[in-house]
């Protein structure tokens, strides 16, 4: 957003521009120019902010590879401005923007008429205020302006704060308006149209209004079910609806994040993004039990497949529910098993109740792009064996049911009927609240010291059908050893053999790799299903490199080869992609992070025709970063007060601690600095000498002004630390870490400087870990300093960080971290997706580093650097087919009185050498040496 001076407008253009101050101040204002008059004439328009009636004053927008232009017709009353835009096959924004100063009443009701032709995007009305930093808007999302003009109106209650560094976030006064056509994806049926169009505005009014007179919106399906929740026993609803925070994991196929389901730490599946869950409940001698009533604990199969259990003990009976995906993406099949299991000495008589609820897993706390709750169930149609929920999911039982039934949600939910001992047998059900629920009931005696298996398969494709098998337990054991063998297959390529105590470490790391691929979409790496279903190139990136060093060659070249033609024809790489295109977002660590996958995908595999194939678009952002570094050369600012900054990176909002207000942060040189030096290796891979001795100059002369603005910024602010960003010089050691791994400027950075960055960070985290400071929630993504401690050599804190942060896991048998970790694991808050993927990489990459890492500053490959001694004894550990720059790597090591003795199965061939890290030192394997005794 372009930032603007303040100024005072003329008094004569005042009346136009601001007509909610009152008569008497706008009078009292101008009588000195002799503008009562004037104001006077104006007095029977009060209320219009512009008239539209002239272009002039309106400026057309937009953000890259979109047009925009601007247009005049006949509007609703004599003149409209219309906005004629194209978005190219990109994502982005167009707009009309004016300076246009506006003081704001307490309370007001806006309006302005539209009218024009485009496909459903978003409709925004932008309020800037004279900084330019701070915005407030109205939106309307999926909007499509009708032929004739209509009329829209927004009180102060629907105007919110956007985004901005005050504090003070009341809407009082602001400078700039803007009307913005923000692109929305097509739906899948008008997938391959051009999303342009025209849209025309007129008239834009405000009113005061007493504040009583701006009616309060009605309450949300949330609120509704969570007053509900308050007023009948715990259980009878999701554990998000009764204020406390839900735990859960994906069920997926690998690529199939569309299809992905959801299963929570109480057993309720939604079985699709945003869709409806089946949830259990047990009846037992008239008493429905709940995930209330019952001692859960969870599990995954063999410890690390991503096949989630979650089991409830009620005294000698049990309930196991199990959820796993087959098939392949877009043609999957969501399994859900459950086993009643009597561990009395006499049959029990039980019903299973397997109710579709209109309920997310996703709980009522998550709002970013997929809002989480309620998600409603308008329809349910109980016909021949098949339920079909609005026309659009079917679930189909493997066994006969006892019978179906459903109920609306007045005067009681149905799990409250249920509760009560009613069974509301239909066979349709339509609610025009969409709050219908049903159940498949099933009347059960479990034997002693016995149990029974059922389930229900919930396919993508709503019109798949499968038969029910004669033995249904059979068919799930059978599905369910298919479905654990692909999975083997993906996770089990690198071996790593530990003693038990560190088991959970290798374990956690393979199931960072499921989570990884059941997170993306096709090619498409992304950190989530549901809040975060788009693909960063930053997540990307690091998770390109977990996958390329745990044999998915295949998936990181798919990603990247997909992602690089989304690059901007100005050579910017967008920060982020999804159905609606390249993002035009600026956010200046993204062509580093482009031009660091190429180069990784080529390290690990040497395929040189996708490398020459990728090597334009690095070309094309290296030329891109020289362009946005000599926009922050200026010369004047060698000798001035904001001497960091030449020579940066522009600002950005990369860093999200930065997103109030873009900052010139390190994070974003770092990645840029890598970016420069990978391009100097691929063009010299590539034969292309004078491209690497161009591009070895602007990374030389780059990686100068970097270093310098360090050392500017640490004079400045009187800091011993690297800081975040050049301006704040504030202590972010999470996004220091980059600058270790994977940007390999660890030899040149200031030891001192950087040992005392970590010391900080080190000195902060044990204050926290023994609540010596106050703290609520953290990320996770500070998983990485994992890695930077092993190459610091600070073996002996590596086993207290990994404890903190594996306690931390919720629930700890799922292997896994949401984006969002809360001191207090039941205080609801927002916490991302859970697992996050991108923390996944940051764990799985930093876990690996503990056993092998390729070391920059040399090209060693470093042996055992975070290995610990208690790791040794007996068998010691055991590494097979772990993939490096060089080829796969393999070694056993073991301690025995005092020694260790490693033997390598696998060696490669580095340029540096292999060399062992034990707690007494370093010792570098004689070339052609497969074993070596030292002391421990």
């Amino acid at each position: 957003m372009t930032k603007t001076r303040r100024r005072s407008a003329p008094c004569a253009q005042q009346p136009f521009a601001n007509t909610l101050v009152t008569l008497s101040r706008l009078a009292k204002r101008c009588r000195a120019q002799g503008a009562l008059l004037l104001l006077l004439s104006f007095s029977a328009h009060a209320g219009v902010l512009d008239t539209f009636d002239t272009a002039s004053g309106w400026e057309a927008t937009h953000t890259d590879d979109v047009t925009a232009s601007l247009s005049t017709v006949a509007g609703a009353t004599g003149q409209a401005v219309c906005l004629n835009y194209d978005f190219n096959g990109v994502s982005g924004a167009a707009s009309i923007r004016k300076t246009l100063p506006i003081d704001f009443p307490d309370a007001f009701a806006l309006s302005f008429d539209v009218r024009g032709s485009m496909p459903p995007n978003t409709l925004q009305l932008k309020f800037i205020d004279d900084s330019g930093d701070n915005v407030w808007w109205f939106q309307k999302t999926s909007f499509s302006p009708p032929a004739k003009w209509q009329t829209i109106e927004a009180t102060s209650r629907q105007v919110e704060f956007a985004w901005g560094p005050t504090k003070d976030r009341t809407l009082r006064h602001t400078r700039e308006v803007e009307f913005v056509i923000y692109k929305e994806a097509l739906p899948s049926s008008s997938r391959g149209r051009d999303n342009r169009g025209e849209v025309c505005f007129d008239n834009l009014r405000m009113v005061a209004r007493t504040p009583e007179a701006v009616p309060a919106p009605p309450p949300t399906p949330n609120a509704v079910f969570e007053a509900r929740a308050k007023q009948v026993r715990r259980g009878l609803y999701p554990r998000g609806f009764s204020g406390e925070q839900s735990y859960w994991t994906i069920v997926g196929v690998d690529g199939g994040s569309r299809d992905s389901a959801l299963i929570s730490e109480d057993g309720a599946v939604e079985v699709a993004r945003g869709g409806f869950s089946i949830e259990p409940f047990l009846i037992e001698d008239g008493r429905l039990v709940t995930w209330a009533d019952v001692r859960s604990s969870q599990s995954l199969r063999e410890r690390y497949l991503p096949m989630p259990s979650v089991r409830w003990d009620a005294g000698t009976l049990a309930l196991t529910t199990t959820a796993f995906a087959q098939g392949t993406p877009g043609h999957s099949q969501l399994v859900v098993a459950y086993r009643v299991a009597n561990d009395g000495d006499a049959p029990r008589d039980v019903t299973l109740a397997l109710a579709a609820r209109p309920f997310q897993v996703n709980p009522p706390t998550q709002f970013l792009n997929a809002p989480g709750g309620t998600s409603r169930i308008d329809e349910l149609s109980w016909d021949r064996g098949v339920l079909t929920v609005n026309g659009t999911r079917t679930v189909l039982p493997l066994q006969r049911t006892t019978a179906f039934v459903a109920s609306g949600n007045q005067p009681k939910t149905l799990a409250e009927r249920l509760d009560a001992g009613e069974r509301p047998v239909v066979k349709k059900l339509h609610d025009a609240e969409g709050f219908a629920q049903g159940a498949l009931l099933y009347d059960l005696r479990v034997p002693a010291h016995g149990h029974v298996d059922l389930g229900v398969v919930v396919p993508a494709n709503p019109a798949e059908r499968i038969p029910q098998p004669r033995d249904a337990g059979a068919w799930l054991a059978t599905h369910a050893d298919a479905v654990a063998a692909a999975w083997r297959d993906k996770l089990d390529r690198v071996t790593v053999e530990v003693p038990a105590a560190a088991q959970p470490l290798v374990d956690t790391v393979k199931s960072g790799i499921a989570q990884i691929l059941m997170s993306r979409d096709g090619p498409a790496l992304q950190p989530g299903t549901r809040s975060y279903s788009r693909t960063w190139v930053r997540d990307g990136a690091m998770m390109l490199e977990g996958l390329l060093r745990t044999g998915h060659e295949d998936v990181a070249r798919d990603f990247i080869r997909w992602y690089a033609p989304h690059q901007f024809s100005n050579g910017k790489v967008p920060c982020c992609v999804d159905a609606r295109g390249s993002d035009p977002v600026p956010e200046n660590d993204s062509h580093g992070e482009l031009i660091f996958s190429v180069a990784e995908l080529w390290r690990y595999t040497h395929d040189r025709a996708t490398a020459k194939a990728l090597y334009p678009h690095v070309q094309k952002a290296v030329s891109y970063m020289d362009r946005l570094r000599a926009s922050e050369r200026q010369p004047a600012r060698l000798g001035g007060t904001d001497r960091a900054l030449y020579g940066l990176m522009p600002a950005s909002i990369s860093h999200e601690g930065y997103s109030a207000k873009p900052m010139h942060s390190y994070w974003d040189d770092f990645w840029a600095l890598k970016g420069y030096d990978d391009a100097v290796d691929l063009a010299r891979a590539l034969g292309n000498e004078g491209d690497a001795a161009r591009f070895a100059a602007s990374r030389d002369e780059f990686r100068g002004d970097l270093h310098a603005s360090i050392a500017a910024a640490v004079k400045a602010k009187g800091i011993d630390f690297i800081p975040g960003s050049a301006e704040l010089g504030d202590f972010d050691a999470t996004s220091t870490t980059i600058a270790l791994s994977p940007g390999g400027e660890q030899s040149r950075l200031p030891r001192k400087l950087l040992e005392n960055t970590f010391e900080k960070y080190w000195q902060g985290f044990v204050a926290r870990r023994d609540g010596k400071t106050a703290w609520k929630d953290y990320t996770p993504y500070e998983l990485r300093t994992v890695a930077t401690f092993v190459r610091l050599g600070w073996r002996d804190r590596l086993d207290e960080l990994l404890a903190f942060f594996f306690a931390d896991r919720r629930p700890a048998a799922w292997n896994q971290w949401a984006e969002v970790v809360g001191r207090d694991p039941r205080e609801p808050r927002f916490v991302g997706d859970m697992p996050h993927a991108w923390i996944a990489s940051d764990y799985v990459r930093s876990a690996l580093d503990m056993f092998a890492y390729d070391r920059e500053a040399d090209g060693a490959l470093v042996i055992a650097a975070g290995v610990q001694s208690s790791w040794l004894e007996g068998e010691g550990i055991a590494v097979r087919d772990l993939r490096t720059p060089y080829g796969r790597f393999g070694y056993t090591l073991k301690a025995k009185g005092g020694e260790v003795l490693l033997t390598v199965t696998q060696p490669v061939k580095a340029p540096g050498g292999m060399v062992l890290s034990l707690p007494s030192g370093e010792i570098k394997l004689p070339q052609g040496q497969l074993t070596l005794r030292a002391p421990l």
